[in-house]
């Protein structure tokens, strides 16, 4: 008998992860929460942006984090959850199932960016059948509108966001039906008024529906480029960094090994990999001054004027976070008021890790202005980047570990027993859409939006996980961006950095069960399991290419 075209595809991508023991534990997952549940549950997605996987101190970082301290403490903690390394295919990716490069939202040798395809549809789109009212609040970064995405209500940025003034000013950012808070002055912030929007909408959705499920997905901006922050928040922060990266490293590396989210060495820094498009070293000392350093070096290397400016701009990195959180805070207040904490299903994380990239945009830097004031146009740099992401190795933009690592927080009193325990399932954001159907449905869902004439989502339900580790397995999982690869099979995974270059760089294998920090390429001594692998990631870029070609 011939096998059907989205069957074949669904051995492929999926494999053994969705039968026996995987499928009982999902269904009994969901029964047990009908039981008690009446109302549909609903679904707070969280997005911060360049944020590194030991930020917050739930991860390892030392940066005050009490709101996501205890919904990790009351949820899981994912501690091998993958974005795809850069904002707009991360969101992609989250909002529809699919990998960016499937619905044309990033690039690769034979697909060009651009619109996706009328198949792929957004979450909200997806979610009203089941009945679910959806709003936005916050980054955008997806071809289209909001409104015309799915969303009944939306308020936030331009379809590419603004890299300059963004957290200060407010004139560059669509409204709808809202007042942005001191618009006319300087006491608007956009994290603030994100959570505002949040809070707004949380508010009529609870006087006009409230027997109706939500799904708001809130998009915070932080900790992004431009390091803007309010001057009470970085004077929280204004002494913890003067020890310098090396120092820091050390510190979270030490105690991420103790909470239990790695056990792999630390990175060495690599000094000489920085975006290709930052300025060079003697732009950056013309432009900001002679505090920027524009590599990872050691900290020792650098002169008093540099560790007092570099420990400066980590503060103020910290600050974000921190006021970040603390608006986490306040939407999860609003949720109590409302009496909906229990039964929603809140997730947060990151689109991608720390970036290295140091460039200036829009009104440009004002040497003279206050660091972290609205005047001002400064970025994490590669020596903090370098820390955010501990243990591993680079940056935002390429496909290693440092990357693509985020953390991801899960916390949902009334459908997940489990407080404060790890998961260690790879998971991807290709995995929420089908997650987020599933708490929906009640069912797996994905059926009512593929066909055979459609390409097959990848991603797996993480239901099952809700309830043991272990409990979801991904065949594969593949990435691309930039010219940068990488493709994970187990615990092995190739990884190639080809950012800048015109043909793809050789690959580099690593055993991640002992070396997630990649330290340690075994390319040479398995050239088998190369072999074995690029054949996969090649099949997937073209299964995406032909996918595009025939729909």
């Amino acid at each position: 008998m011939k096998m059907k075209r989205r069957e074949f595809l669904k051995t492929c991508f999926v494999g053994l992860a969705g039968v026996g023991a995987v499928g009982s534990l999902v269904s009994c997952s969901l029964q047990s929460y009908s039981k008690h549940n009446t109302k549909k549950p609903n679904v707070l997605l969280i997005m911060a942006d360049d944020m590194g996987y030991s930020d917050a101190e739930c991860y390892g970082g030392e940066i005050t984090t009490p709101n996501l301290n205890k919904l990790a403490a009351n949820g899981l903690r994912f501690t091998q959850h993958y974005s795809t390394g850069r904002c707009w295919p991360s969101r992609a990716c989250i909002l529809t199932g699919y990998y960016a490069q499937q619905i044309r939202r990033d690039s690769m040798e034979g697909i060009k960016k651009g619109n996706r395809p009328s198949w792929a549809p957004l979450l909200p789109q997806m979610l009203k059948p089941y009945g679910y009212k959806s709003y936005h609040s916050g980054k955008w970064h997806i071809d289209g509108t909001p409104k015309k995405a799915g969303f009944d209500r939306s308020w936030g940025s331009e379809n590419h966001g603004c890299d300059w003034n963004r957290y200060f000013d407010s004139k560059r950012w669509q409204e709808d039906e809202f007042s942005a808070p001191g618009k006319e002055g300087r006491k608007y912030y956009s994290t603030v008024a994100i959570a505002d929007y949040s809070i707004a909408c949380l508010k009529l959705h609870k006087k006009n529906n409230p027997d109706v499920p939500f799904f708001l997905y809130t998009a915070f901006y932080s900790p992004h480029f431009p390091l803007h922050a309010m001057q009470k928040d970085i004077d929280k922060y204004r002494d913890a960094y003067s020890e310098g990266w090396d120092v820091i490293r050390q510190q979270r590396w030490k105690k991420m090994k103790k909470m239990g989210l790695v056990n792999c060495p630390l990175s060495d820094k690599a000094t000489d990999i920085v975006p290709h498009w930052n300025l060079k070293p003697d732009e950056l000392k013309e432009l900001i001054g002679e505090g920027e350093a524009g590599r990872a070096v050691d900290w020792d290397s650098l002169t008093d004027e540099q560790k007092r400016f570099q420990a400066t701009k980590m503060a103020i990195h910290a600050a974000m976070i921190d006021r970040m959180d603390a608006e986490i805070g306040r939407i999860i207040d609003q949720l109590k008021t409302m009496g909906e904490f229990e039964n929603t299903l809140i997730l947060f994380a990151s689109d991608n890790g720390a970036s290295a990239e140091q460039i200036i945009r829009g009104d440009g830097h004002d040497k003279k202005a206050v660091m972290g004031s609205a005047e001002t146009f400064l970025c994490l740099g590669p020596g903090w980047s370098t820390a955010a992401n501990t243990p591993f190795r680079l940056h935002k933009h390429w496909n290693h570990e440092g990357g693509i690592s985020s953390p991801f927080i899960v916390h949902w009193p009334a459908g997940i027993k489990a407080k404060g325990e790890l998961r260690h399932d790879p998971s991807h954001f290709i995995d929420v859409v089908p997650t987020v159907l599933e708490v929906a449905s009640g069912k797996r869902a994905l059926e009512n939006y593929e066909s055979d004439d459609t390409p097959h989502r990848p991603g797996l339900s993480l239901i099952p996980a809700f309830a043991k580790n272990g409990a979801v397995k991904h065949d594969s999982l593949w990435w691309c961006h930039h010219g940068n690869r990488a493709i994970r099979m187990g615990n092995w995974k190739l990884s190639s950095n080809g950012s800048g270059k015109k043909e793809y760089a050789k690959w580099e294998l690593y055993n991640l069960k002992t070396d997630r920090s990649e330290m340690n390429d075994l390319a040479l001594k398995y050239p088998d399991k190369v072999k074995e692998l690029d054949r996969h990631w090649n099949q997937f870029a073209e299964d995406f290419r032909k996918g595009l070609k025939t729909k």
